[in-house]
């Protein structure tokens, strides 16, 4: 368990600072086509449903090539 819990601290460190010092590599998040934007007014919903599957197929590439 802990070592899980730190590998999920490393991997929120990492993206917080790629996120801080690289916010290029990140602007795409959001963006692409089936993600659902909705602003009316002082309101803003996002609903960012193709990346989300974007980043969930990377995870899961990433962690069967590091159980292996």
């Amino acid at each position: 368990m802990g070592r899980y819990l730190i590998g999920i601290g490393l991997l929120l460190v990492a993206i917080g600072l790629i996120w801080r010092y690289a916010p290029w590599l990140v602007q795409w998040f959001g963006k692409l086509p089936g993600d659902i934007r909705y602003e009316s007014g002082r309101t803003r919903v996002l609903f960012p449903i193709t990346s989300m599957i974007v980043v969930s197929i990377a995870l899961t590439i990433l962690i069967n090539l590091f159980r292996k």
